[in-house]
């Protein structure tokens, strides 16, 4: 009996170390899927069926390979990714990443929590006598309040904890209402033969698709993630495995999303501009508790993608100045505290923040080819540790990944040019 009892906790313990070691894999995957995302794979899912799903696959693969870059540097300079660039290109440089990136923080924040907001007043609006819902208002209080204190009582162990409960939630809704909602064997498979839509804001909808999966913001995340873990050069295959599940999580959560509206809303030419649209469609086809289940999604989404916007401002500032990432002092408090406002804009003065979001995560991967190519350069350096050579088949994938990144950034161009036409 004993024995017995003394296996379990050992399997306990394995367990529990082995979620801890893929740790940053889990920040990863509730950074990039938010709300953002799921709009963008419900657009894609309800519009164009399972057939962009290889565009999601391939977003998911070279994602990885950037990840797996940006750790490698990290690991074999000792610094992270931005003091690295400052270093070797220049300040101009350097500044010019971090403004494009805050940019992006600051739109997906406002978006995020709009949406997120909005999802929940739908959702509320049985519950409440006037059938009006809960208030954005309210609600935006509420997610911030809790994010805040998080931020406000946790280290960075802590963070990560909490953000594996928020993205287990997450990523348990989404696969749920896919097997309720979800498309034939057959209509899946298709989906992974490149074919790109011949319509006019096909082209958006792809770089959306690949943009909020392969995004800068969260790529130079990593560096962060990997400096605070602590892995050294030994680390190196431990940082591989964590990569590669998160990754493969991601696509496994992200194509459920698409197939939750590829499954209901598809086959009646039904389309997706807002998160709030899936959630009146899912109710009357699928029933209340699968739409309950979406929104659960949807919610921890939303809170997964907010938490690392709140801190990323601070973690960059201290990359640039190479100093400690300590996120107890006055100043970083007040600078997180000011960035969290930025959710209440859409909740207090309205607005539409769906299509600016879909638009501001096309513009991502144009961005991404300069990443990508500064990257390249710094891990071939001469003056990083000779002894760990940035081997030719990372090499021959930050090329691959760059002619990919270049395709995306056309689609971008051409997407939002379309846009701009019909705005």
């Amino acid at each position: 009996m004993g024995d017995q009892h003394l296996l379990t906790l050992t399997f306990k313990d394995k367990l529990l170390r082995f979620v801890s070691s893929i740790g940053p894999g889990i920040f990863i995957i509730g950074y990039i899927i938010g709300t953002g995302s799921v709009t963008s794979m419900a657009s894609s899912g309800a519009k164009y069926g399972m057939s962009m799903t290889w565009a999601l696959g391939l977003s998911c693969f070279f994602t990885y390979i950037m990840i797996v870059a940006i750790s490698r540097i990290t690991i074999v300079s000792g610094r992270t990714l931005l003091y690295n660039f400052r270093q070797k290109f220049g300040r101009a440089i350097a500044i010019f990443v971090i403004l494009s990136l805050m940019l992006s923080v600051i739109t997906s924040i406002m978006g995020v929590m709009g949406i997120a907001t909005d999802v929940v007043r739908e959702w509320t609006r049985p519950l409440t006598s006037s059938g009006g819902g809960v208030h954005p208002v309210i609600t935006a209080v509420f997610f911030t309040a809790i994010l805040y204190y998080l931020f406000w009582k946790g280290t960075h162990g802590f963070f990560l904890r909490a953000m594996a409960v928020i993205v287990s939630l997450m990523g348990i809704s989404f696969i749920l209402t896919m097997f309720m909602v979800a498309p034939g064997p057959t209509e899946i498979i298709k989906g992974l033969v490149p074919v790109l839509p011949a319509e006019a804001n096909a082209h958006l909808i792809l770089a959306g698709l690949v943009g909020t999966t392969m995004a800068t913001v969260c790529i130079v995340t990593r560096s962060y993630l990997v400096a605070e873990k602590g892995w050294g050069l030994d680390d190196l295959k431990a940082e591989n495995r964590d990569a590669m599940i998160s990754l493969a999580l991601t696509f496994l959560v992200s194509a459920s999303i698409v197939a939750c509206a590829a499954g209901t809303m598809y086959p009646r030419g039904i389309a997706v501009e807002n998160a709030i649209d899936m959630v009146k469609t899912l109710e009357p086809l699928s029933g209340r508790f699968a739409t309950s289940i979406f929104v659960l999604g949807i919610v921890a989404a939303a809170l997964s993608s907010l938490f690392p916007n709140f801190v990323l401002g601070p973690w960059m500032v201290c990359d640039y100045l190479n100093i400690p990432r300590k996120m107890d002092r006055p100043a970083v408090r007040i600078a997180v505290f000011l960035t969290a406002l930025l959710g209440f804009v859409i909740p207090v003065f309205g607005g539409k923040p769906v299509i600016i979001m879909i638009a501001s995560q096309a513009v991502s991967p144009v961005v991404m080819p300069l990443l990508i190519i500064l990257l390249f350069i710094q891990l071939n350096s001469a003056g990083n540790n000779k002894k760990y050579k940035n081997p030719l088949i990372m090499n021959i994938g930050l090329v691959v990944t760059l002619i990919f990144s270049l395709f995306i950034s056309y689609s971008a161009v051409m997407g939002l040019l379309d846009f701009l036409k019909n705005f």
